[in-house]
């Protein structure tokens, strides 16, 4: 049996290697941590159907690699994406200072309209912290980013953070300022119908129906 689902949204995981992307993205998936865990080579792909806001959404999940050497090939996989999480470990300030160019790519090279959510991963780690809450809180808010600290171990607002992104994406469809019929918006309608079902309908005119009498 096919899966059922009223959208379809492409997402990226992106920032330094090193960050937790692919822990965040098997913790999101298999609901448990990743223990042995290697530097992703090019791009991994996970997926996963959620429910937000009385809506079924798949999510396409895209974890690049966050090595310099693999740029090229990750940026190619930027191209339509509707959210993405930018990564950061709490714990090393090289990673946070990287956010700046990790994020002018993705707005550069994907849907100009990307959802994006910052995430400050291995909040676990605490006692080793090298980049406050504040700090980054204001760097969201300053970039229009949503921020959540994140623990890819304990799975502390793992989901969250795809369920916030995914939240904003449907509430931009809702408003208007998405359009998923638009090439490269990253989203997808489930099926054919939700789509007539989205068109407005045309009021016939009162008097100009055919008398059966």
């Amino acid at each position: 049996m096919s899966e059922s689902y009223d959208f379809l949204f492409k997402f990226l995981v992106i920032g330094n290697a090193g960050t937790g992307k692919s822990c965040l993205l098997h913790q999101f998936i298999e609901k448990r941590f990743k223990d042995e865990s290697n530097h992703t080579i090019g791009v991994e792909f996970g997926s996963k159907i959620i429910s937000v806001v009385n809506k079924t959404v798949k999510l396409q999940i895209w974890d690049t690699a966050g090595q310099e050497r693999f740029r090229s090939v990750t940026r190619s996989y930027y191209r339509g994406a509707a959210g993405a999480l930018l990564v950061y470990d709490i714990t090393s300030r090289e990673t946070y200072n990287a956010l700046t160019t990790w994020l002018s790519d993705a707005r550069m090279l994907a849907s100009q309209n990307i959802v994006i959510i910052l995430c400050g991963n291995k909040k676990d780690l605490d006692a080793d912290r090298e980049v406050t809450f504040l700090e980054a809180s204001r760097f969201a808010q300053e970039n229009e980013l949503m921020f959540l600290e994140t623990s890819a171990l304990t799975g502390e607002n793992v989901e969250e953070a795809f369920i916030q992104c995914a939240r904003k994406i449907l509430n931009k469809i809702e408003s208007g300022e998405l359009d998923p019929e638009r090439m490269g918006s990253g989203i997808q309608y489930g099926d054919a119908a939700l789509r007539q079902l989205r068109s407005p309908r045309r009021a016939q005119p009162q008097g100009t129906q055919e008398c059966g009498c």
